[in-house]
């Protein structure tokens, strides 16, 4: 027998204040097995008639005279994840390259959040504060860790939107999980191991970028590393792969092959599609090249096979970014190219899987 009771309250948990709706609060008053959040089902065992508080992760529940009340704790996270992996037809990793000012990533923010949320794709904001494997010492890097946290924190709060941004570095991690929502590991940097246990200890979902050397297998590991450090919440990322020098292919065979890290998969539509360094700055530095007139070509392919996600780089005038401008879309035509590959996904049956029948054919 279950019974709402009208019992709203605030409570501290783990330090944390939360507040408890009257619709959250379910009596049993026997033994039941119930499903209190997304993908969590668990057994309630009648322990004590004594007062007795029992607590984990995800909930906690208070025992009294054959009585159970149950409080769900909503971890936002997890919550998240699920959102994510429940998105239909995909989800959105955007935003510009790097942060080039405070003025110009809020910008940016407003703009995507409002195509996004027109087009009807849940959105996580994406910018680096640090681009800390730039092919030159002279090209621009970004603001830094400390101030590059301030700024899209700021964004977080203004537009109310998660946000993802990389790590290069494990003393970068408690940090980043302070603000970010998802961490993100380079594709440079995708099997070190203490890099992926540190982002995985914060409790953020972890995002990991495919190495262009890799192997689409590699990622099952990779994603067991974050699994192992106690963290569930992961993704891994296609960002295309190394064909001979100074160019790189992306194989459709690697999206539907990374399934085997049993975790959303997502595809870099924009960083796959880079050249190598060619394009002088001013200060004496180097800019990577870029095929962007490829990036729908890519793109359509990627929603076709079913990915979970699209990871792309946008820019309001991409031929002046200081970084990745070729390989940023613009954002003018991000509509428009978002609206057509929610229609390519909705006819695909990319994220079915098909069940192929080897049996002699009926003559």
């Amino acid at each position: 027998m279950l019974e709402n009771k009208n019992l709203g309250t605030n409570l501290a948990f783990f330090g944390t204040a939360i507040v408890i709706p009257s619709s959250l609060i379910i009596k049993v008053q026997s033994y039941a097995t119930l499903p209190i959040v997304s993908d969590l089902t668990f057994t309630l065992t009648l322990l004590s008639q004594s007062w007795l508080w029992k607590f984990s992760q995800t909930f906690f529940y208070l025992i009294a005279s054959h009585t159970i009340f149950i409080f769900c704790k909503m971890d936002p996270l997890a919550s998240l994840y699920s959102h994510l992996k429940a998105a239909d037809p995909f989800f959105l990793l955007a935003g510009p390259n790097v942060i080039e000012s405070e003025d110009h990533i809020l910008r940016m923010a407003k703009h995507v959040k409002t195509i996004a949320t027109k087009v009807g794709i849940p959105l996580v904001f994406k910018s680096s504060f640090d681009k800390a494997n730039r092919t030159s010492s002279k090209s621009f890097r970004g603001p830094g860790m400390v101030e590059g946290l301030k700024i899209l924190e700021k964004v977080k709060i203004a537009y109310d939107i998660p946000i993802v941004t990389d790590v290069h570095e494990t003393s970068q991690c408690e940090a980043v999980g302070r603000v970010a929502d998802i961490i993100q590991i380079p594709a440079f940097l995708c099997r070190q191991t203490d890099l992926l246990v540190a982002a995985a200890k914060t409790g953020k979902i972890v995002h990991i970028k495919k190495g262009q050397f890799c192997a689409p297998s590699v990622m099952a590991n990779s994603a067991e590393k974050v699994r192992l450090a106690g963290n569930p919440n992961v993704m891994v990322c296609e960002r295309g792969t190394m064909f001979g020098y100074n160019d790189l292919i992306v194989d459709p065979r690697n999206l539907e092959w990374m399934r085997e890290a049993n975790c959303p998969i997502v595809a870099d539509i924009t960083h796959s599609l880079q050249q190598p360094a060619g394009k002088k700055l001013d200060g004496g530095g180097v800019a990577s090249g870029g095929l962007r007139e490829l990036i729908p070509c890519i793109a359509r392919t990627a929603v076709a096979v079913g990915v979970d996600g699209i990871f792309m780089e946008v820019h309001d005038d991409p031929l002046n970014a200081p970084v990745d401008g070729p390989t940023q879309w613009p954002l003018r035509h991000l509509e428009e190219l978002l609206e057509e590959l929610v229609a390519i996904a909705r006819v695909s049956k990319g994220k079915q899987r098909f069940n192929i029948d080897l049996t002699p054919f009926p003559e």
